[in-house]
């Protein structure tokens, strides 16, 4: 692309910016990160994935984001390093410890894992404090992880489903292990509760435990695909209820669907994303539930962009979907003289705040933005097309 078609282009989104978001901040990495995990409200955790040294940084959110009324005359517009130290090797999975200062990460090339003291008013220093090892220390793919808040703070991980377990960060021992005989790869953890939790395969199969029994888990099994085999990513939704919890599988072919944990085999829903295949990224595809919005998803790892979807409409029948809207300023605000298209690597709902995200992309940028509704609240639910 030309430098005036370039210009032009990104002149033509930042104009229709103004109208579609309600704020956006960017801030730039010097390496891409994979992982972006709630330390707080207003802080994030981040670290890169280069095979050397790589930084682990707290950042904290513009507070011009948070200011309610006269934003304009907030000064405070930037993200800001809060805490930094350097990891030995790369970050692919990363998860804080609700109630602590601590996060746990894992390589990806191995089963243990590193814990870390994020600092605070005595030091802006994080320091590796204590190393886990896992059931299968020369896995060579890497630890999926969940951390709960407990009296005694724990973490589950585990990079198949007979390996999970349940350990104590402070003792180190192991306080639980999931009793199944399939060996598949996982491709994430998820506390419902403080006990109960799901093990979503990478082949699409569910497992549901309990850590106070050592009682067999149950399995989802895995949705039909019409696209022959797939990898499928998971989401879960649970309220104080683990049974009414919501899950949401994403397949590589853009197929999804939703599910209740309390009607293992009923009729899920099922829909067709508007996504480029050709531009998956194993490891860069989330699928993620709005904490604050219901029935909608959004979605990451099929390009440039972070798109929302509407759940609510969806029926058993497969069917196309648009999204309601779609972040795409990571694509359009950035050129790379390689000529390598920049893809989204990581994405994360605000816990709180209904329309808020953040969002990591392989040219390093950090972007948090706040989307706007535009549809009417009496608007009909987004059109679907069946297949």
């Amino acid at each position: 692309m030309e430098d005036s078609e370039f210009d032009e282009v990104l002149d033509d989104w930042f104009i229709e910016s103004l109208k579609t978001y309600k704020d956006l901040h960017v801030y730039q990495l010097e390496f891409p990160t994979q992982v972006i995990e709630w330390t707080s409200g207003k802080t994030v955790c981040v670290a890169g994935f280069h095979s050397q040294k790589n930084e682990l940084l707290e950042l904290r959110l513009p507070l011009k984001l948070f200011a309610d009324e006269n934003k304009g005359l907030c000064a405070e517009r930037d993200f800001k390093v809060v805490n930094g130290g350097f990891a030995d090797g790369p970050v692919s999975s990363l998860r804080h410890v609700p109630g602590t200062r601590c996060v746990v990460t894992n390589d990806g090339r191995s089963s243990d894992l590193q814990v870390w003291d994020l600092g605070g008013d005595y030091s802006d220093v994080i320091r590796r404090t204590a190393i886990i090892e896992g059931r299968r220390p020369e896995s060579g793919m890497g630890s999926k992880m969940a951390a709960r808040r407990l009296s005694q703070p724990s973490i589950l991980h585990g990079g198949q489903s007979d390996v999970v377990q349940l350990t104590g960060l402070a003792s180190g021992q192991t306080l639980y292990q999931l009793a199944t005989d399939a060996t598949q790869p996982l491709n994430s953890l998820h506390f419902l509760s403080d006990h109960v939790f799901l093990a979503a395969c990478c082949n699409g199969s569910v497992y549901i435990a309990d850590s106070r029994t050592s009682s067999a888990a149950q399995r989802l099994p895995p949705p039909d695909s019409s696209g022959g085999f797939a990898r499928w990513w998971m989401d879960a939704a649970a309220d104080d209820d683990p049974s009414s919890c919501r899950v949401v599988r994403l397949s590589s072919s853009g197929q999804v669907e939703v599910s209740e944990l309390r009607r293992p085999g009923g009729a899920g829903r099922r829909a067709q994303l508007d996504v480029q295949t050709h531009c998956c990224n194993m490891d860069n595809v989330r699928v993620s539930w709005a904490p604050m919005l219901d029935d909608s998803i959004s979605v990451s790892g099929f390009g440039g962009g972070v798109q929302i979807y509407n759940t609510s409409g969806w029926g058993a029948e497969l069917q196309e979907a648009r999204p309601l809207f779609e972040h795409r300023g990571h694509v359009v605000s950035h050129r790379r003289d390689d000529g390598v298209p920049v893809n989204v690597t990581a994405h994360i709902w605000h816990p709180e705040r209904l329309r808020t995200l953040l969002s990591a992309a392989s040219d390093g940028s950090v972007h948090v933005w706040e989307w706007v509704d535009q549809s009417p609240a009496d608007a009909p639910t987004p059109s679907l097309k069946m297949l």
